[in-house]
């Protein structure tokens, strides 16, 4: 209910705004500035002493999507986020990278101010723990800034692989709002968007900006039916195919994959007022709440979920009385987010800047898991389940400080220092009890029927009724045990819920300045010291200068660390993955818990890195360039470790061991769980590449003029210590080959009259992926979008185009690395969706 309220205030807002009796506002052409990855006064982009793309409101409005996770990446080609159908929370939070590196390595800022986490931990890989940047609406974007180079010297832990810092609008008046729809050529994904800003006067010297945007898509489905080595829909009864029609809540497959049913509805805020003086009170924040459903793997009878079950009175259950077509799992998920930071920046008399600030984030995502059963509760077992809810939340206090000084330099030294206190927390809250609880059946014979071979009194009597109890055979249903908790996400019980915090503080300080006309130098240090590790002391050295006055050479070098989040150390999650090919019940537990710790799990430690960059501005006439090569090395790098083996069996070897070590953990339904992993700071990493940005207008004639903008960047990564203690062969292979080395996409904007034309060619490098021996390499891929947009008048336009418009898709997989009714490699940072067609109406006012 909370969500229609929102999303009537967010209309409401859009309307409004649409008739309120303000002046019109034009967008102005942004200079390229950056306020990031420097201290003191912005810098030209050409003149950064470090690589920083600054994206203006026009570029903003050149890409179609208004997800702001795939704005970034249609603008910045080392900005990659996948689509993950059936990946858990996955699902609902899509993790992103920078240069290779996941999330959690790149600092995200809001008007520079850092950005809170999100509640989700990515399972698998490193655990990635970042901020949700499709909770901030692009109609609030201003422009956005990204460095990309290590800055956590200057920024603090989580700046290893760069800086994204989105800055919001800080209009006083007008505003705007589009409408937007669309459809796969495939006939599925409708979906729609509405955004909306305004800007109203706070008295005579205050602004108050405020955006919101709704949306709203349809499920995709690119699947084709269940059918494996171990179960093949086709090969069953007609009465049962049909029955199974029913099995998934979405599609016409038993399991589809695709993108999820989802809908949100997000506010933000922007404002501040001059209180003379050179004072400035500020404050921004947001409110944001969406759910997302997606499916889970298909649960077929005999996959050690749906199992025959003898009851009390000595009869036989089975699952196929709720579901007669096996079921499909699908998961909900509700993720609310909210956030408000305030501060009071100046100058004193002495000339010195302060900028003292208040900040409070909270992310939650609350669970739900609908058809499906707690199989060991059998015929009670309800088919709707509420898991439970993760939240995370941080409060922060800084104190910014900066002055010039003049050292008889060529321009005065920027000094800037400040500190900082934080605190962050995680929480796990328990689900329902039906979500986690051990019923009857998650022991053998629990019923007391059988003695060994022999039947008990309680079983001669079920007998003597009639029932088919045979306690000599070892296949009879007494003996059958299955899978505790919520099947395909188990709730949260006691012993694994609870909350996890720290705090930590900081204190930096940084030198820049123009030591010659030609030459720039920047140092900074800082020291951070976290409640659950180490302090660490980190530093960064960055230069700039200008062999002529259109050719300039920047490099940086720099260290910085990344402590592991309290979500990474306290995570808990039995979920369905895939490590040999078939799908399993699989554990992740903290590296810290009695389970990790009998499986040989150490506590997590920071991660540390070193970080270089090298390359040159140029501007040849009207053509400007900018490249630059990068090195990234990690040491100690939190990584999930490869799914181990869990049997029952004895025979087993290892996997019974694994089996042992579970029981002895205390963990309820050991005997259903085939395969556990943790975190562990496993291995160190090198990852290398060069980006490439160049921007030329081709001149037609003195009228016509088409705007060319292309990025490249490559990226590779590798393995700098020996990872095979704790990656599989299939793993070590995939983190060095999986993702496309090579990203570029080339923009071509031309105006005719009225009439604006944009064509982009997003192109993917080829990529191989690896199972059981045998490797397929996909072939390099470019897909095109193309954009009419029609000035109705100065204020108003609508806008025909579409994403991908010659249908290309990634090779299908050829490996069945994927299985149970996948096409595409779900996981690639290449689109798997095909055409999207859309049409948009926006209004300026």
């Amino acid at each position: 209910m909370k969500r229609k309220y929102l999303s009537s205030a967010v209309v409401a807002i859009i309307t409004s705004g649409a008739v309120a009796p303000v002046q019109p506002v034009f967008a102005e052409e942004l200079e390229e500035v950056a306020v990031t990855g420097v201290r003191g006064k912005p810098r030209s982009v050409s003149d950064s002493p470090v690589p920083v793309d600054v994206f203006g409101s026009e570029a903003l409005q050149s890409v179609s999507f208004t997800d702001t996770n795939d704005i970034m990446k249609t603008l910045v080609p080392s900005y990659n986020v996948t689509r993950q159908p059936i990946s858990d929370g996955g699902t609902f939070i899509r993790p992103a990278q920078l240069r290779g590196m996941p999330t959690d390595k790149t600092l995200v800022l809001v008007n520079s101010k850092r950005r809170h986490r999100a509640a989700l931990v990515q399972i698998g890989g490193s655990g990635t723990q970042g901020p949700d940047i499709a909770t901030i609406p692009s109609s609030a974007l201003k422009s956005v800034e990204v460095l990309r180079d290590g800055a956590a010297a200057q920024y603090g832990s989580d700046a290893i692989a760069g800086v994204i810092n989105f800055i919001l609008k800080d209009n006083p008046d007008g505003g705007s709002f589009s409408v937007q729809a669309g459809e796969y050529s495939e006939g599925d994904g409708f979906q729609t968007t509405a955004t909306g800003n305004v800007g109203m006067p706070i008295g005579e010297d205050g602004f108050f900006s405020l955006s919101g945007e709704m949306s709203q898509s349809d499920f995709t489905s690119r699947s084709e039916q269940y059918c494996e080595d171990w179960f093949c829909l086709a090969d069953q009864d007609p009465e049962f195919i049909e029955a199974a029609k029913n099995a998934s809540l979405e599609g016409d497959v038993v399991q589809p994959w695709g993108r999820p049913n989802s809908e949100g509805a997000r506010l933000f805020f922007n404002a501040g007022y001059d209180l003379g003086d050179g004072k400035e009170l500020y404050a921004f924040g947001n409110y944001s709440e969406s759910e997302a459903d997606g499916s889970f793997y298909y649960r077929y009878p005999g996959n050690g979920t749906i199992e025959d079950l003898r009851e009390e009175d000595g009869s036989i259950y089975s699952p196929l009385e709720k579901f007669p077509g096996g079921f499909t799992p699908r998961f909900f998920g509700e993720v609310t987010d909210y956030s408000l930071v305030s501060g009071l920046k100046g100058e004193l008399l002495s000339g010195m800047l302060y900028d003292f600030s208040a900040r409070y984030g909270y992310s939650e995502v609350a669970y739900t898991l609908k058809n499906t059963v707690n199989p060991s509760m059998g015929p009670d077992s309800p088919t709707s389940f509420k898991p439970g809810t993760l939240a995370n939340e941080e409060i922060q206090l800084q104190a910014d400080f900066s002055k010039e000084l003049d050292w008889g330099m060529a321009a005065p030294v920027v000094a800037a220092f400040g500190l900082s206190y934080m605190d962050e927390s995680y929480d796990l809250a328990g689900g329902d009890e039906a979500s986690y609880a051990a019923g009857p059946y998650a022991t053998q014979d629990p019923w007391a029927f059988c003695d060994g071979d022999i039947p008990t009194a309680a079983g001669l009597a079920v007998i003597a009724g009639g029932s088919t109890l045979n306690c000599a055979d070892e296949n009879d249903p007494i003996y059958t045990v299955v899978g505790v908790g919520s099947n395909g996400f188990p709730g949260y019980s006691p012993e694994y819920s609870g909350s996890y915090s720290r705090d930590s503080y900081a204190v930096y300080g940084d030198l820049s300045s123009d030591v010659t006309d030609r030459l720039f130098l920047q140092a900074a240090i800082r020291y951070e010291d976290y409640s659950d590790f180490d302090a660490e002391l980190v530093g960064k050295l960055a230069m700039q200068y200008d062999l002529t006055e259109n050719i300039g050479l920047r490099s940086s070098i720099g260290t910085g660390f990344r402590a592991p989040t309290p979500g990474q150390q306290g995570t808990t999650n039995v979920s369905t993955r895939l490590p040999n090919g078939f799908p399993v019940a699989t554990g992740l537990f903290p590296a810290s818990s009695s389970v990790a710790q009998a499986l040989g799990a150490d506590a997590l430690k920071p991660e540390t890195s070193t970080n270089f960059t090298f390359g040159f501005t140029a501007d040849f006439d009207a053509l400007s360039m900018t490249v630059d090569f990068y090195r990234i090395d990690v040491d100690d790098r939190t990584y999930a470790i490869s799914t181990l083996d869990v049997s029952a069996d004895s025979s087993t070897g290892s996997a019974y061991g694994n089996y042992l070590a579970l029981v002895d953990a205390g963990v309820v339904g050991a005997e259903s769980i085939g395969g556990v992993f943790y975190f562990t700071n496993a291995f160190d990493t090198r990852t290398q590449g060069v980006d490439v940005v160049a921007t030329y207008p081709l001149s037609w004639s003195d009228t016509s003029v088409t705007n060319l903008t292309a990025s490249f960047n490559y990226n590779k990564s590798e393995f700098a210590s020996d990872p095979s203690e704790y990656l599989n062969e299939e793993d070590e292979f995939d983190f060095e080959n999986f993702q496309p080395k090579l990203r570029g996409a080339v923009t071509a904007m031309h105006d005719v009259g009225p009439l604006s034309l944009m064509a982009r060619a997003n192109w993917y490098g080829s990529y191989e992926n690896f199972q059981a021996g045998n490797v397929q390499e996909y072939d390099p891929l470019v897909q095109v979008d193309l954009e009419g947009r029609y000035n109705i008048t100065e204020m108003t336009n609508v806008s025909v185009g579409g994403r991908n418009v010659f249908d290309k898709y990634p090779e299908k997989d050829q490996l069945g690395d994927y299985c149970c009714g996948a096409i595409y490699a779900s996981d690639t940072v290449v689109d798997w969706q095909g055409s999207f067609y859309y049409m948009s109406l926006n209004h300026n006012f």
